[in-house]
């Protein structure tokens, strides 16, 4: 059903985001590389619990616990970077991990793409476990653990009204154009965010070890980094859900053949991530993240020239233009929002960093892809009256549904009902992500009034400031603070 084939990925994205805050400060008290171990073999066996599952309800089940071994992921891997690499060596350090990211980008719908045509859709999932368990025997023998060494207690009221709060957050978002705006259950959902948000502020204002420190949102370069990163990424995942569609149903490309196609969108991601540290050296935080999120504003307007058969000769280069501004952007703000963090609370700060990005991943898609299926109901008018009510219904609220419907219709009708349906959501993904070219734009004046040029908080030449961090495992003597000298 409908409601199952949402809560397939809403499982996922509920546990995930509501879990981040509280894996990373546990990851920070008991160890991040161990955190990250056990966060790969989490999402090993529940991806093979999916590709093995005979329901609806053990899929989204399943789902749900891959969310908890994300979340116990992600926050270590920047935790990680930052407690490895000494402040000159971070910024590429995190530029790096970043084109990781841009690599991802091009290979997970092209590989996911030919594992459904030449496979069941359960090998999308079984490909996880050979990928984490070569990434656990890796990490035991090349990733140092470290740790809080204060071993501060977690503060548990604090992570349970996190999770309740975030979770009920992201609901709401995922959930409210469903519901409508109107719904009591929307209502009801939202006032509980709000509620166990306001909990959450007191909470961590009073204890004695906070999950959170709120005085990091004083920091300039916390604070716009991460208000950098959230309005790239909302920009960003918008314009990735029409596109996608766009691909697929206006275009008629397969899954794989769409895959291939973002390939000069993660080409681009890649090469602004990795040329945004020496751009960065050179010419500070401030004017490269500006610069990013110039290139994204000025890119997505280009979208309303797109027609149903417009060249991927075309289409090709502005979506690795708007990847580029996407890769200038992310690496340097995630080294602002890391750099502002004390290395013991590296974890922390990690799960904000993702928290943020997650909220507005969700925002955009509940935003833009309203607004989008709004227009493009609009634009169909009249061109679905002769259907019955029912088959309107749902060719107004998908583009998909609409190809779908066309090709059981008379060849005349189908051609009628296609070319209207693929105009229409044409015109509409032009019209929507200019919602993403507006955030974008605010970023850029948020970004260029309050973000510094340098982080401040330790000398270019002088490391006698770094703490000293508790490290463990068969490379940490390599990597020992007080000793390293340029080494790596």
């Amino acid at each position: 059903s409908a409601s199952s084939l949402q809560w397939m990925l809403n499982s996922y994205m509920l546990v995930f985001g509501g879990l981040l805050l509280t894996m990373g400060g546990i990851g920070d008290r008991f160890g991040r590389a161990r955190m990250l171990r056990y966060g790969l073999a989490v999402f090993a066996l529940s991806s093979l619990g999916a590709a093995l599952a005979q329901s609806p309800a053990q899929l989204i089940g399943a789902r749900a616990i891959m969310g908890v071994g994300g979340a116990m992921m992600m926050p270590a891997t920047l935790a990680v970077i930052v407690n490895v690499f000494k402040e000159k060596e971070m910024p590429k350090a995190i530029a790096i991990w970043a084109m990781m990211a841009g690599i991802g980008v091009a290979l997970g719908p092209i590989l996911g793409g030919a594992l459904l045509k030449y496979f069941y859709w359960g090998s999308v999932f079984l490909v996880n476990v050979p990928i984490a368990a070569i990434a656990i025997a890796a990490s035991l023998f090349l990733v140092p653990d470290s740790r809080d060494p204060e071993s501060r207690p977690l503060d548990i009221p604090g992570a349970l009204l996190s999770m309740g709060a975030v979770s009920a957050l992201i609901l709401a978002i995922i959930e409210g154009p469903e519901w409508g705006v109107a719904s009591p259950l929307l209502a009801i959902t939202v006032a509980t965010a709000v509620i166990l948000g306001l909990g959450f502020v007191l909470r961590e204002r009073q204890a004695a070890y906070p999950l959170l420190d709120f005085a990091l949102f004083r920091l300039p370069r916390f604070s716009t980094g991460a208000a950098a990163v959230s309005l790239a990424f909302f920009s960003m995942v918008g314009f990735i859900f029409g596109f996608t569609q766009y691909l697929q149903f206006v275009q008629g490309h397969t899954p794989l053949a769409a895959g291939i196609r973002f390939l000069p969108a993660a080409g681009g991601f890649m090469l602004g991530a990795i040329a945004s540290e020496e751009l960065v050296r050179r010419f500070g935080t401030t004017r490269v993240v500006a610069a990013g999120l110039v290139i994204m504003t000025a890119t997505m307007p280009l979208v309303l020239l797109w027609e149903v058969n417009t060249s991927y000769m075309v289409i090709g280069p502005i979506v690795a233009v708007f990847a580029l501004g996407i890769g200038l952007v992310f690496a340097p703000a995630a080294e602002a929002v890391m750099g502002a963090v004390e290395a013991a609370k590296a974890g922390v700060g990690s799960a904000m960093n993702d928290v943020t990005q997650m909220l507005a991943g969700a925002l955009s898609i509940a935003v833009v892809g309203s607004v989008m299926y709004a227009i493009y109901a609009a634009r169909l008018g009249d061109a679905v009256a002769s259907l019955p009510a029912e088959a309107r219904e749902v060719v107004r609220d998908s583009i998909g549904a609409a190809v779908q419907l066309a090709a059981t219709l008379p060849q005349e009708d189908a051609l009628a009902l296609s070319v209207a349906a693929k105009s229409a959501f044409t015109d509409a993904l032009g019209l929507a992500v200019l919602i993403g070219a507006g955030f974008s734009l605010v970023g850029v004046l948020v970004v260029a009034r309050f973000m510094p040029a340098r982080g401040t908080n330790v000398s270019e030449d002088d490391d006698s400031s770094l703490p000293e961090l508790e490290l463990e495992g068969p490379l940490a003597p390599i990597y020992e603070p007080s000793g390293a000298g340029d080494g790596h």
